[in-house]
């Protein structure tokens, strides 16, 4: 294949895909809003799972530089009542299948394996058109164009290349995320520390949970789950870091005060993170030289499986491509039948349905009996 693959967006599905066309040499070039790899934090903890996260890698033959780069024991998990009273602690046996990693250093290793210049930084596109026969115009901020024959939207939720294939816009899911860290958590934060383990914690009620994960240099990165609609986010004002984590914290009143200090003693300010999705099992009829991968294609709440579909995207487009040199059409179609049918599957965690999980029967002691039932 001689037509070079556009590609937009240096995530981890984008980086999969422009990795795997490589090693099968096909010209790729990466478009990346970001001005350069450290522009901005890449997120926390990824548990990249062995039937879809870890098939990719080894498609893109960097299953060493990954086992490199694996945090030992972060796959134990522990499940507390809201007073503190440890109901469930899984230690990390090592048979898992679903070894933690920090995004940024998975970025890292994907990023090295690539040719310098494949990714353009500092790309951030505007808005990309149709110019007939399979081909597409891609118009950056700075005014600049690019044209292809074969473009590949990886760019996220809000993608500027999903209208070219479809009119379907992610929509908030009525759940929220508020992050906080604790930096040496275990000589400064020791009560907490200690709550949250050698790996992950969850403590849950209904409409409400504190999730909490150890990574890497002693620090505990918390996400405070609230079912809430967006008014009643936008009452708070978050530029007002104090006020803003009382409000937060108020949620959670009667709460151990070893989970509370997740929030209330974070080194951080409260960072919002709104929860949106796409519609399950959303598709669109094949048009010619274009197709979404990763949240572009299938945006979905934050289930842990969200990274690792990106990267089974890039890993099985690129594949396809690869396959057939010379049948583009054939490719995509072979690569948006499977990733429908993959994309079509209910959020979960841990095997429980988030809608579940929400549910006014979400408890410590629920969650572990949908938890144990699920792995019957």
């Amino acid at each position: 294949m001689h037509t070079p693959v556009t590609i937009i967006g240096a995530g981890l599905g984008g980086l999969t895909l422009a990795r795997v066309l490589h090693v099968r040499g096909v010209p790729v070039t990466v478009y990346e809003a970001e001005s350069s790899p450290s522009a901005r934090t890449q997120g926390g903890m990824l548990d990249i799972h062995d039937y879809n996260g870890q098939l990719a890698l080894e498609a893109a033959g960097l299953m060493n530089e990954f086992h490199a780069i694996v945090l030992e024991g972060r796959q134990a998990m522990r499940v507390l009542d809201r007073d503190g009273t440890v109901l469930l602690d899984k230690a990390d046996d090592g048979t898992g299948g679903r070894p933690e990693v920090q995004r940024s250093e998975l970025r890292r290793i994907l990023l090295d394996s690539l040719p310098a210049g494949t990714v353009r930084w500092g790309h951030k596109v505007s808005s990309t058109r149709a110019l007939g026969e399979g081909r597409y115009e891609v118009t950056f901020v700075d005014g600049g164009t690019v044209s292809t024959n074969l473009l590949v939207g990886a760019d996220g939720a809000w993608s500027r290349v999903r209208p070219l294939l479809t009119t379907a816009t992610p929509e908030y899911t009525g759940t929220s995320f508020v992050e906080t860290y604790l930096f040496d958590a275990d000589t400064r934060h020791p009560a907490a520390a200690k709550a949250v383990g050698g790996g992950m914690l969850i403590a849950p009620a209904p409409g409400r949970e504190i999730f909490a994960h150890r990574e890497s240099g002693d620090t505990l990165h918390t996400y405070v789950a609230l079912a809430r609609p967006q008014d009643w986010f936008d009452a708070i004002d978050f530029t007002d870091a104090a006020a803003a984590t009382a409000r937060i914290a108020r949620e959670f009143d009667g709460w151990a005060p070893e989970l509370t200090a997740l929030i209330t003693d974070g080194d951080t300010a409260p960072v919002l993170r709104p929860h949106y999705a796409l519609p399950t099992g959303h598709r669109w009829d094949r048009v010619p030289g274009v197709t979404l991968l990763g949240d572009a294609a299938h945006l979905a709440p934050p289930n842990g499986e969200g990274a690792n579909l990106a990267l089974l995207d890039g890993a099985e487009l690129g594949r396809a491509i690869a396959a057939h040199p010379d049948d583009i059409e054939a490719a995509l179609t072979e690569y948006e039948q499977a990733m429908f049918l993959r994309s079509a599957e209910p959020a979960t965690f841990e095997g429980v349905e988030l809608s579940e999980i929400f549910s006014a029967d979400n408890t410590s002691h629920g969650l572990i009996d949908m938890i144990t039932e699920k792995g019957k």
